[in-house]
């Protein structure tokens, strides 16, 4: 009988990697650096709310949630709430949809 028939099959989601996989848990956030000065008040707003809207994406994917139309409102602010983010805005639950619309 060959070696390979003796050997168990693995099944499906069982991971045939030799070495196991180090992932970044904890997860530490990246330092922040201080943003440039004298833009207007709306660039920072805008740009807090993408960088918000982007950290929700990256969130909303990593649950499995990887359509827009998967995303509603409320689907998103209790994924805030799970990673320890306020509540998102009606605006910004609009911008997490359009993140996961344009990414593929």
């Amino acid at each position: 009988m060959p070696a390979a028939a003796l050997k168990p099959k693995p099944s499906r989601t069982q991971s045939t990697a030799q070495h196991p996989v180090l992932f970044d848990s904890p997860y530490e956030p990246v330092i922040k650096r201080p943003l440039p000065a004298g833009r207007p008040r709306e660039w920072y707003v805008a740009h807090n709310r993408r960088l918000k809207a982007m950290r929700l994406a990256i969130a909303l994917l990593d649950s499995g949630v990887y359509l827009p139309a998967q995303a509603r409102d409320d689907k998103i602010r209790s994924t805030a709430e799970e990673i320890g983010m306020r509540p998102p805005s009606d605006t910004t639950c609009r911008m997490v949809r359009a993140f996961m619309r344009y990414s593929r």
